[in-house]
């Protein structure tokens, strides 16, 4: 995931698709229905699963409850299965998609907020022409989705402080999955979340939204406050569990 700067910082070719199938920037998106067009919307009612993810998960506060029953899903296209919470959503508007296919799947909370897209076949690229204090609150290498050698890992980041602001017109924390190096040294380019996924490269995850990823007792927070303080969530500890998950079907 990257975005635009009124300051020129990074400048993704994708960036406004990604921020459109993201579904989980500053603006709420409508819960799916079984009844628009082209679309399904599932909610869990399969056997729960047992995966679990690597230890280091951030510890449960004031939040749902983690999430006990788990189901699967699987793409349209029969190339990716993860797992998700029972009581989760997935619209897979297969009749929706741009000239060219691949995987589209946008999931919801129970409360029908957007929390995460996973998308395939996307055409990338970006000009880092500034860079931000930055700060990875996690990291998960992901060999399950190893391509060409090369594992990408599920990250949640964020850009900025108090004292410098992040990338303008573009939220500054975000959790995905990504295959570029980890950064280095005391600054970094947008956040910019893209796998390598065959024919060309692939998403699934979302720039943190505070409408979407409601973070109890932090209404008041600066919003990278509330972004680490979501970190410590139920509600995140099951989308990190989601995300981290995903493997190749099969």
């Amino acid at each position: 995931m990257g975005g635009p700067s009124a300051r020129g910082a990074a400048i993704p070719t994708v960036v406004l698709m990604a921020l459109l199938l993201a579904g989980c920037g500053p603006q709420a998106g409508p819960p799916a229905t079984s009844g628009s067009p082209g679309s399904t919307a599932t909610s869990a009612t399969a056997a729960p699963t047992m995966a679990e993810t690597a230890s280091g998960s951030p510890s449960a506060t004031a939040s749902a409850p983690a999430s006990a029953a788990w189901t699967s899903f699987t793409t349209a296209d029969g190339q990716l299965i993860f797992d998700l919470p029972a009581a989760w959503s997935v619209r897979d508007p297969a009749g929706e998609l741009p000239e060219g296919g691949g995987a589209f799947a946008e999931v919801t909370n129970q409360a029908g907020k957007p929390l995460a897209t996973l998308r395939t076949n996307m055409a990338t690229g970006s000009t880092c022409m500034e860079r931000f204090p930055y700060q990875v609150l996690e990291s998960q290498d992901l060999p399950a989705l190893t391509q060409n050698g090369t594992a990408p890992r599920y990250i949640f980041e964020t850009r900025g402080n108090n004292a410098t602001p992040g990338p303008a017109d573009t939220p500054a924390a975000a959790y995905g999955i990504q295959t570029s190096p980890l950064p280095t040294g005391d600054s970094a380019c947008a956040i910019f979340h893209f796998f390598t996924w065959p024919p060309t490269a692939a998403m699934f995850g979302a720039f943190y939204s505070p409408e979407n990823n409601v973070t109890p007792g932090a209404e008041s927070l600066p919003y990278l406050e509330q972004a680490k303080k979501y970190a410590q969530t139920d509600e995140y500890r099951d989308i990190k569990r989601m995300i981290t998950s995903l493997r190749p079907a099969g």
